[in-house]
């Protein structure tokens, strides 16, 4: 080592502060660069590299002394000339070349050399501006993501889109994959769109939105999902999946939900999968749907409209092309023809288990079972149910909001409003006959209010109005009386409601009165125009059923039918306190004389043991109408002789109803 040693001005690293000597370019201890505190930078730009024989001081780091031996730019040990290597350290001797690309990052070069020389395209940060390298996917400094330009769209696509398929491929869900990565290539599209026109690209979004719909898409029920869009498509696999999972039929979809299935015109808020089961036509899985709803039971309905899917639609055409319209004084629209549904009296001859089994799919037993109980509303007289064989059945119809127009489609024709057709002539007939329905309307509401000690305003009358027409015109929606009231008219026959007094909750409170039960007649039509056979429905806390008969029986020795006297049914046009039924939406001037305006409407007789009854004559079914009865009933005939030996077996008995309803008609 060099005796002058100790007054040499050494450097202090300033990374681990260890003394190195003046020459040495980099610290001895951590190979930590030299600072360049007292450097003269620009005299390292300007000299020209020196030749390799020079032995001035600043030609490198390897420096000669007198002696000619070369300095190690590493521990400054003084090797001999023709040395390679130090021989204390074993570092290889630098020549002036090394040197000079040694000091090459430091050199300042100048401006016009500064353009020529590739730079990273580091991207600044939109929040704190800080340069990030390009590889970088967020902010090192505050996290915040990367500018979007038309250079990175498609790298940042595909690295999304890259991501989504790893997660999904991690437990997700295919529907969840396809939905997903459409959106980000409509978004991505529209990114670059706007990048390659020509106004400047819109200022980068934060990834809030991003980072939502991601965890949105990471907890969101996919069982569920599938089972909307099973529906949709007609796939049983994912809805029997998620009902045998305990799935809610009644489940409604939610605005977050309706964005991630992505299909506005097939998925709406509010949604369940009876209503889309009903959208889309899907019969068989309607009927499925509509047996798991809370209280329905186990097992399938089995309507006739469900066993023959294909006469009940014909059905449904036929009664469409039967819609007229008056463009008289009175415009309101009307079936030309009628019909009256009954059951099979064949249903009597199949064995009491085959009976049993079909009552239960047909019949809507807690309806029934409300209406029959204490105070009864319906078969509570056993002179017109036993003796005039007038019994009525409440059928089973579904509770997704129209089954009001349900069961007078079932009371008429035996099948359900499906396309909406009386929804449609309801419609139709409030606004453009309004200008005769609002007068009666009020006037009879009227009335009604004074008895409460009540009155209303001009405009309030006008509010309620508005929101009863337009509460016509939207499917799934619960109606009122003046609806029931406008139905008369569209079916040109009276219609009698049985319905409970008092609506009550689901531990028997009471919670309101019920206004329904009573007679609603065609009082605007002329009585030559109308049919003087009733129609019966049943109305239950918030819900509508049909009420139909047993036909009566032919005679078994001819085949010919029954007298005229059984071709009849009886309906009571008084409750079981043997009060008058109350008829509904009548003038001022007519009040006191419903009786009499019963008897003009309807075919009104006496039974012997006084009571006030309207005869619902019953016809011949129509064509269609009797396959579709027929095809239905051939089922149980079918258990029937499964049931007889030597086939005999146990027919299984299940029970349904159509209770949890949530419309409020």
């Amino acid at each position: 080592m060099n005796d002058d040693s100790s007054n040499v001005q050494k450097w202090t690293c300033e990374y681990c502060t260890y003394a190195n000597y003046p020459s040495a370019l980099k610290c001895t201890m951590c190979r930590g660069s030299k600072p360049l505190l007292n450097e003269d930078i620009f005299r390292l730009r300007e000299e020209s590299p020196s030749p390799v024989g020079d032995l001035s001081p600043v030609s490198g780091p390897s420096v000669r002394n007198r002696d000619g031996k070369w300095s190690c730019h590493v521990c400054t040990y003084f090797n001999r000339p023709a040395a390679k290597e130090c021989a204390e350290c074993n570092n290889i001797k630098l020549t002036a070349s090394d040197l000079h690309e040694h000091l090459k990052p430091l050199r300042i070069e100048q401006t016009n050399e500064a353009s020529s020389i590739p730079r990273p395209n580091k991207w600044s940060c939109s929040i704190c501006t800080y340069e990030n390298w390009p590889k970088a996917t967020r902010c090192v400094m505050c996290g915040a993501t990367p500018r979007i330009s038309p250079s990175t769209i498609s790298l940042e696509g595909a690295t999304k889109e890259n991501e989504i398929h790893s997660n999904f491929e991690r437990g997700g869900s295919n529907i969840e994959e396809s939905n997903m990565t459409a959106t980000l290539k409509r978004s991505s599209s529209r990114r670059m769109d706007d990048c390659s026109g020509g106004a400047p690209p819109r200022s980068p979004p934060n990834n809030i939105e991003y980072e939502r719909r991601m965890r949105l898409h990471r907890h969101a029920d996919w069982p569920w999902l599938n089972a909307c869009l099973g529906v949709v498509q007609g796939d049983h696999i994912p809805v029997e999946t998620f009902l045998s999972s305990g799935g809610d039929p009644t489940r409604q979809l939610t605005s977050s939900e309706v964005s991630l299935l992505n299909r506005p015109s097939a998925f709406d808020v509010g949604y369940t999968l009876v209503h889309l089961a009903i959208r889309f036509h899907r019969e068989d899985m309607l009927a499925t749907l509509l047996s798991r709803i809370e209280g329905g039971g186990s097992g399938v309905k089995r309507v006739p409209s469900y066993v023959a899917p294909d006469l009940a639609a014909d059905i449904r055409r036929h009664a469409s092309s039967i819609h007229r319209q008056r463009k008289a004084s009175l415009p309101i629209p009307f079936l030309a023809e009628w019909s009256t549904f009954t059951l099979p009296a064949e249903i009597e001859d199949l064995p009491t288990s085959v009976q049993e089994q079909l009552f239960e799919e047909l019949l809507d037993k807690d309806a029934q079972q409300q209406l029959e109980a204490d105070p009864p509303v319906i078969n509570w007289s056993l002179e017109i149910t036993v003796h005039l064989g007038s019994r009525l059945y409440a059928l089973w119809n579904r509770s997704a909001g129209d089954c009001l127009l349900d069961s007078l489609m079932q009371a008429t024709w035996g099948v359900f409003d499906r396309d909406n057709l009386l929804r449609r002539m309801l419609s139709d007939s409030l606004t453009q006959a309004g200008h005769v329905f609002y007068p009666r309307w009020r006037e009879y509401e009227s009335c009604q209010a004074r008895l409460l000690h009540f009155s209303l305003e001009e405009t309030q009358w006008e509010e309620d109005w508005s929101g009863l027409v337009s509460l016509a015109s939207q499917p799934g929606n619960s109606l009122e009386q003046l609806h029931v009231f406008a139905l008369a008219h569209i079916l040109r026959r009276p219609i009698i409601v049985y319905g409970v007094k008092y609506v009550k909750s689901f531990r028997g409170e009471d919670l309101g009165y019920a206004r329904f039960e009573g007679v609603y007649l065609p009082l605007l039509w002329d009585t030559s125009f109308c049919i003087r056979s009733p129609l019966s429905l049943g109305y239950t806390r918030g819900h509508f059923s049909a009420l139909v008969p047993i036909e009566p029986y032919s005679s078994p020795d001819t085949g010919a039918p029954s007298p005229d006297s059984l071709q009849v049914t009886f309906l009571p046009l008084m409750d079981h306190d043997r009060k008058l039924l109350p008829v509904h939406f009548v003038t001022q001037s007519e009040m006191g004389s419903e009786e009499n305006l019963l008897r003009q409407w309807l075919d009104v007789c006496v039974t012997d043991g006084g009571l006030l009854v309207a005869q619902q004559r019953l016809q011949k079914r129509p064509l269609l109408v009797a396959q579709m009865v027929e095809e239905w009933l051939n089922h149980y005939r079918r258990l029937a002789q499964m049931s007889i030996a030597p086939f005999s077996r146990t027919i299984p008995v299940q029970d349904y109803s159509s209770d949890g309803d949530t419309d409020d008609e």
